[in-house]
């Protein structure tokens, strides 16, 4: 069976795969989206949102067990994990569901099934019904992306082991997790299930955690991560996992040299890596490398015709928010219009408790690029009142400025609501504004902002409410 063509067809339904379709049914374009398990990908099904569900849940449950301080007396808390699954069910379903009626409103064809590019200009659609079609087209966008990464560990392939798609949909609550990996996902759900009382155990190869944020932050928040309850095993490579009565074993090599520990789950989590599907790369002449799809600003790859966007690009950024602009920038080009993709600023939002978030530049990497007239202002959410009032006062508001004109070059969140304050930060490293220009912004009393107006005012050692430097 063969279609009537289009100008474009993406393959891969996740955030940078529809948001693509939406702007490019916008502008006039016959457009198609080819899906093989459900719109809105790893993002809207297996990784952000349900996690976020989840760690909502997790987050009323400890405020729960703290709400002495404000009057509040609980006994025999009631938790139903089951239930906080249903919910998480009914989120995820109702936003696929969104996603399926924009494109639909938008009149973009949506194929479920298995797509390969056979060229520039023509997929070959292997559909969920057994049918299998030919779609011409003028464009592809190839959107397919990424995996996990599973290392040469024995043992991996044990009952109990499980990724975060299956921590997320578990039925029960372990009574012990060990966490393999130190990066975003391990630690989000290594938060989640400490909040529900699931005995947490980090193990990590390397020799810090979140190696790409700030390091002063990431150590602030290890030590609230094992105040909570966490523990942390740094330079601790895994060596095999075993199966024995009621669990798994694994056997790691650590300060202490070989050591033994025992967990009901153990949760891999080291890392994703680009996924080309069902794509014959070679045989289309698009370049590529272990990193992923390579690109230019307006998201072409080395065929004219082919665009990719998200997780399946080099270098991986492997965040919704940018496979979104991505998938604009890809859409908008096509178009004719003139659009380029410029990923020097993009937050990154870590959603354990606290949450850390960060844009541009650590301090590290400063010290790296060369900055040596680095001035930097921090306040603690502890003496801010907002924060105070919510009893959250943990974390600061670490903000980095370089040059003569105090340029921001770097701001770091770690406390409340990190996630939503994070994005002052980014305007403010976008516009290449000043401390100054921060500091004399008017900000709202009492809130949470405000920790980034003192951080602003502590550049110049003067924060108002933390004494002076």
């Amino acid at each position: 069976m063969v279609s009537e063509k289009y100008k474009l067809i993406i393959i891969g339904g996740g955030p940078g795969g529809y948001l693509a379709a939406l702007r490019a049914a916008s502008l006039g374009l016959k457009t198609a989206v080819v899906e093989k398990e459900a719109l809105g990908g790893v993002c809207l099904n297996h990784g952000c949102i349900p996690t976020k569900v989840l760690t909502h849940g997790a987050a009323l449950y400890r405020r729960i067990h703290s709400a002495g301080e404000f009057g509040f007396e609980f006994k025999d808390v009631d938790f139903s994990f089951a239930r906080l699954q249903d919910k998480k069910k009914a989120v995820v379903n109702e936003l696929t569901g969104h996603v399926e009626e924009l494109l639909k409103k938008e009149k973009v064809d949506i194929f479920f099934g298995s797509a390969e590019a056979l060229s520039s200009s023509r997929v070959k659609v292997n559909l969920k019904s057994g049918e299998e079609i030919d779609l011409d087209t003028e464009n592809i966008i190839l959107a397919t992306g990424s995996e996990e990464i599973f290392p040469p560990t024995p043992g991996l392939d044990l009952p109990g082991v499980i990724t975060s798609w299956e921590a997320l949909a578990l039925e029960e609550l372990p009574t012990s997790m060990a966490v393999i990996g130190g990066g975003v996902i391990a630690l989000e759900m290594a938060s989640i299930f400490s909040s529900l009382d699931t005995k947490v155990t980090i193990v990590h190869r390397s020799e810090r955690l979140l190696r790409r944020m700030d390091l002063e932050m990431v150590r602030r928040l290890s030590t609230y991560l094992r105040k909570s309850g966490q523990q942390i095993m740094m330079n601790t490579p895994v060596e095999k996992i075993e199966e024995t009565v009621g669990g798994l074993k694994l056997t790691v090599s650590g300060k202490k040299g070989q050591e033994e520990l025992e967990a009901e789950k153990v949760l891999l989590s080291v890392g994703r890596q680009a996924t080309f599907g069902d794509q014959d790369l070679d045989a289309l002449g698009v370049e590529y490398d272990a990193a992923g799809i390579k690109v230019n600003s307006r998201m072409e790859t080395s065929v004219p015709g082919i665009y990719a966007v998200g997780d399946v690009t080099a270098p991986g950024y492997f965040l919704a928010h940018v496979a979104y602009h991505q998938g604009l920038v890809a859409a908008e080009n096509i178009a004719g219009l003139d659009a380029d993709f410029d990923g020097s600023v993009v937050p990154s939002c870590l959603f354990t408790d606290p949450e850390l978030a960060c844009v541009g530049l650590s301090e590290e990497e400063a010290k790296e690029k060369g900055y040596e007239d680095l001035q930097i202002g921090k306040f603690p959410f502890s003496a801010c009142g907002k924060a105070a009032t919510q009893g959250e006062g943990e974390g600061a508001v670490k903000i980095i400025a370089a040059g003569d004109q105090q340029t921001v070059i770097g701001v770091h969140i770690l406390g409340p609501h990190a996630s939503d304050l994070i994005q002052e930060g980014a305007l403010a490293v976008a516009q290449g504004s000043s401390a100054a220009d921060l500091a004399e912004l008017i900000h709202p009393h009492p809130t949470l902002s405000e920790a980034v107006w003192e951080a602003a005012m502590a550049v110049n050692k003067a924060p108002l409410h933390f004494g002076r430097r």
